[in-house]
């Protein structure tokens, strides 16, 4: 994303006009036009059924959420590399203390790795992750700090091979390195895997003895979970890349951590109330899966995009929280495991921070 904005900053002249008519005829397309695309390329199940489907959706964004439906405290956010990289101040840490003020943040994810596709985690990734986490924790004292470590995986990328045992035997050993640094849990992103992977599951019963011992939490990032029962597997069929998780596969990884958190964004939904609805559904899924004595978080995208898979327009900050909202009144409002993550801290505007704490906090 960053990237992007860089390079397009710096396309001009005879180019920059021509660009502009383009994007601006793309998001003239109506709303309609692009569930209709969606229609038309999800070969995954009928189209007959994708409109029923489609319909349901919309329905649960319907309704009032519960006032018991907000903020329990327990929110977290996704902080990008230059925390423990060098790029950041003391100054950034003031900044960022201003920013959590009154709200629900209770956890920092904060992008530690990358892990080597054996596993490893050289300290050159990270060299003023010591620094960060004693920064926050004298400012911040009552926030969690979790290292965030992540690669992609195999069979999908030729990557991180969950697997293989020595590999998994390095993950843990760089699970400590992070404890070593100071954060308070290890929070894991590992991308695509596959429901079903046992490699991942064995990783998990693995690392959570570790972190236990040391009184610090095992956290993970998980793919939504099939809105239709079996649509994962056409999915992998249909084009190799498993992007759901199956309602087992994800209560088999609940049950081994501490914390989770649904990616619920990137849903391909082409409207907000079918974005509204599709996090409802996903809140209702995800909460039925997990134990009451994990924490659940449902994952808000604090970003703009506009492509295939995310429509930028629809995937909102204000639907997301009134469909988690609704999904948690009518699934558990009582229960105080819970709270929304958000993605990611570089790439928010102030217009994201002040939707959810609209939508979520004040409310």
């Amino acid at each position: 994303m960053a990237r992007f904005r860089t390079r397009a900053r710096q396309v001009g002249g005879a180019l920059a006009a021509p660009w502009r008519a383009l994007r601006d005829r793309w998001r003239a397309w109506s709303r309609w036009r692009r569930a209709l695309l969606v229609l038309a390329l999800a070969a995954a199940v009928p189209v007959a059924a994708l409109g029923s489907l489609f319909v349901a959706i919309r329905l649960h964004y319907t309704g009032e959420p519960a006032p018991e439906a907000r903020t329990r405290g327990r929110d977290a956010v996704w902080l990008g590399h230059a925390w423990v990289d060098g790029r950041k101040t003391d100054a950034d840490v003031a900044a960022l203390v201003r920013r959590l003020a009154g709200t629900g943040v209770h956890d920092l994810y904060v992008h530690t790795g990358p892990l080597e596709h054996d596993g490893s985690l050289p300290p050159s990734a990270h060299p003023a992750a010591r620094w960060f986490t004693g920064a926050v924790h004298a400012a911040l004292p009552e926030i969690r700090l979790q290292g965030w470590l992540g690669d992609e995986v195999k069979p999908e990328k030729d990557a991180l091979d969950l697997d293989d045992a020595p590999t998994r035997d390095r993950v843990t050993a760089s699970a400590r390195q992070v404890l070593d640094l100071g954060f308070d849990g290890v929070h894991f992103d590992m991308e695509p895997i596959r429901p079903g992977t046992a490699g991942w599951l064995t990783l998990l019963d693995q690392v959570h003895p570790v972190t236990a011992a040391r009184g610090a939490r095992l956290s993970v990032a998980a793919p939504q979970i099939d809105p239709v029962p079996g649509l994962h597997t056409a999915g992998i069929l249909l084009s190799g890349h498993g992007k759901w998780w199956d309602r087992a596969y994800f209560a088999e990884t609940a049950r081994r951590v501490d914390q989770i958190a649904v990616m619920t964004y990137d849903s391909s939904m082409p409207t907000e109330p079918l974005f509204g609805g599709y996090a409802a559904l996903q809140t209702e899924l995800a909460l039925e899966a997990t134990p009451p004595d994990v924490d659940l978080l449902m994952g808000l995208p604090f970003f703009w995009d506009d492509k295939w898979g995310h429509w930028g327009d629809a995937e909102t900050v204000s639907a997301a929280v009134r469909g988690v909202r609704l999904g948690l009144s009518r699934e558990d409002p009582e229960r105080r495991n819970f709270g929304v993550a958000l993605y990611v801290d570089f790439a928010a505007t102030p217009e994201h921070w002040a939707a959810y704490r609209r939508g979520w906090v004040e409310v």
